[in-house]
């Protein structure tokens, strides 16, 4: 997967295009698919307000959620864990390469912040539902994102670095660990920005 997003951030960085103005305001609403690092999968939804520091570069505050099923690994047996919607609060930064001319530009950017963590669900072995509770109800993590703007239209791939929680059943035993970053793949569209020059 870490191969993946490297080409994917190597492609972006050589394609070129034009940026949005300096000193404006843009708002972005993305939609995707997760996948999460230990299996599975999910949907995602953000709206990231954003100020243009430059004509290639801009800072913002990405509010998504992130509904996923998870696998797991406890105690030897695999299962998929039910997951609620998760959030995040995260500080972000982009930078585009703006070499040429038209409407599409390429960027790549990362970010840190806060990730709330849902209470995980699952089948066990049994066929009874337990509910299993984790050590913390967030964390604090990073992304690495990179993809290209064409127009109003915008598509990228973001990882979603978050730390490890610890699983704990009904008596506060720890029964093992769930991975909590992703990949989210996502398209979306922005607003404002003022127009794209160079």
């Amino acid at each position: 997967m870490k191969k993946i997003i490297l080409t994917a951030i190597a492609v972006f960085a050589f394609a070129t295009g034009y940026s949005q103005e300096e000193g404006k305001f843009r708002v972005g609403l993305d939609f995707g698919y997760t996948i999460p690092s230990n299996g599975g999968g999910g949907v995602l939804l953000s709206i990231e307000p954003k100020y243009n520091l430059k004509d290639n570069m801009n800072v913002g505050l990405r509010i998504g959620a992130a509904a996923m099923v998870r696998d797991l690994n406890r105690n030897g047996e695999s299962t998929s864990a039910k997951i609620s919607a998760n959030g995040s609060y995260v500080g972000t930064y982009d930078y585009y390469f703006n070499n040429s001319g038209g409407s599409f530009v390429s960027y790549v950017g990362g970010g840190v912040g806060y990730y709330s963590i849902a209470n995980v669900e699952f089948d066990d072995v049994n066929s009874s539902t337990e509910t299993v509770g984790l050590d913390a109800t967030g964390k604090f993590g990073g992304l690495l994102r990179g993809g290209f703007e064409w127009g109003k239209f915008r598509m990228g791939l973001e990882y979603n670095l978050v730390p490890k929680s610890t699983l704990q059943d009904v008596s506060g035993a720890e029964v093992g660990t769930i991975a909590n970053s992703y990949l989210g793949i996502h398209l979306g569209f922005y607003l404002g920005g003022g127009k794209w020059n160079k």
